[in-house]
């Protein structure tokens, strides 16, 4: 272990253990969120204005990037100046690449040790972020490796002891590595928490102290996270040293694009033959479909699977083969629905998803911006449908005032605005 500072590494870390999830105070929805202010004013609206490494730029455009998106244009550049950064903005919004972009401009690509260690709440969203680390990094070489529960330990330790630049896994995972010291973590000097609010929900607070604990004192830490409960704002203030705070507001960027409608639906037992009907309209497209429970997941497929059409399912339940395999046919594009939980609700990014049906509504309001944010992500249309019971009506309401948005009954042409 390095000598951390006291000042970071000795204070009391509060209740909760690793087991279960703790609840934020003021429970999910919101109630317990605080919204940050942002107290960094300058904003760089153009990549060539950034003063970044020619070969990374070359990745940048190569990726397809042309314009940062706003969170891009304003926490990229104080994180190239080492400064501890909080970023509040929503899935969707470009936060991957702000993170990735500033990686690759600090570390030193000719020497093979790990620099930057990026922890994320799930096994899928590390290997995205790996995935555009790796792209962004291209024309610099950059090695990136995905650090993951459910993938062979002694394959992920010679990985790491044959040298990556960048790290990117899940908390468990990252600990035991650092544990059988195949990560050495002597020469990281970026340490960034992603979906901050989803990691400490998933009750993964401690395994993040004890990472935190093996870095050196001098790191820089960059948080994101689409809210901040009381959790999310504790670790700030023990993790982090003056951070600048950047903020993207919610109802200006995530729901641009994306079309909104509600089918009523009187008996919950009815859903299954409205989806029926929605059936060829899906396929025109890729679609995926949110249940909330895992059952419900396997439920669906079942029925679905039984009436002949052809859909895939994906859930926490599964192992890591059989996700990355499902996850690969429906990126492909072989799979055109895919059912699933909230796993897929956060940061995993299908391009041609441009149809979103909430079969069930989320049981957490905040997670309805993470749903339809597959579809229409940064700057595409999207049309996202929701299946509404009677008793259903209140929490839709809910869902429109807190995103101060409209939610239409669907049309019959539905199929012509996707």
């Amino acid at each position: 272990m390095s000598n951390q500072d006291v000042d970071r590494n000795e204070k009391e870390w509060g209740s909760g253990g690793g087991g279960a999830p703790q609840e934020p105070e003021g429970g999910s929805g919101g109630g317990g969120s605080q919204t940050i202010e942002s107290n960094w004013d300058e904003v760089v609206d153009n990549f060539d204005n950034m003063n970044l490494k020619e070969d990374l730029l070359r990745g940048i455009y190569g990726y397809g990037f042309e314009k940062p998106s706003a969170i891009q244009q304003r926490a990229i550049i104080p994180c190239i100046k080492r400064h501890d950064v909080i970023a509040q903005a929503q899935s969707g919004t470009g936060k991957t690449a702000t993170f990735s972009i500033s990686i690759l401009e600090q570390i030193d690509t000719t020497m093979r040790e790990t620099q930057a260690l990026i922890l994320a709440p799930t096994r899928e969203l590390a290997q995205q972020i790996q995935k555009v680390v790796l792209a962004l990094g291209d024309y610099l070489n950059a090695i990136c490796h995905a650090c993951i529960g459910g993938t062979n330990v002694r394959d992920d330790m010679r990985s790491l002891e044959s040298g990556a630049h960048v790290v990117v896994g899940t908390p468990g995972r990252v600990m035991d590595m650092i544990n059988r010291r195949a990560l050495r973590t002597d020469y990281i000097k970026i340490f960034v928490l992603d979906e901050a609010d989803e990691m400490l929900s998933r009750g993964f607070k401690d395994q993040i102290y004890d990472v935190f604990r093996t870095l050196p004192s001098d790191i820089q830490v960059t948080l994101l996270s689409a809210t901040m409960p009381a959790d999310v704002m504790d670790v700030t203030s023990r993790f982090m040293r003056n951070p600048i705070r950047i903020l993207v507001k919610k109802d200006e960027l995530t729901l641009e694009g994306i079309k909104q409608f509600f089918v009523r639906v009187e008996k919950e037992e009815w859903k299954l033959d409205t989806l029926c009907d929605l059936y060829e309209t899906l396929t025109i497209t890729q679609a995926v479909i949110f249940c909330n429970l895992r059952r419900k997941v396997e439920w669906l497929t079942d029925m679905m699977h039984r009436r002949d059409f052809t859909v895939s399912a994906m859930h926490g339940d599964m192992d890591q083969k059989q996700r990355e395999m499902i996850m690969k046919e429906f990126r492909s594009g072989s799979s055109r629905v895919l059912i699933t939980t909230d796993l897929l609700a956060r940061g995993i990014d299908v391009q041609q998803v441009s149809l979103v049906i909430n079969y069930d509504l989320p049981t957490n309001r905040e997670n309805y911006i993470h749903r339809i944010g597959r579809s229409g992500r940064f700057g595409r249309k999207g049309v996202a449908i929701n299946f509404v019971t009677e008793a259903d009506s209140r929490a839709l309401k809910d869902i429109e005032d807190f995103y101060h948005t409209e939610i239409e009954e669907m049309p019959n042409n539905v199929a012509d605005l996707i």
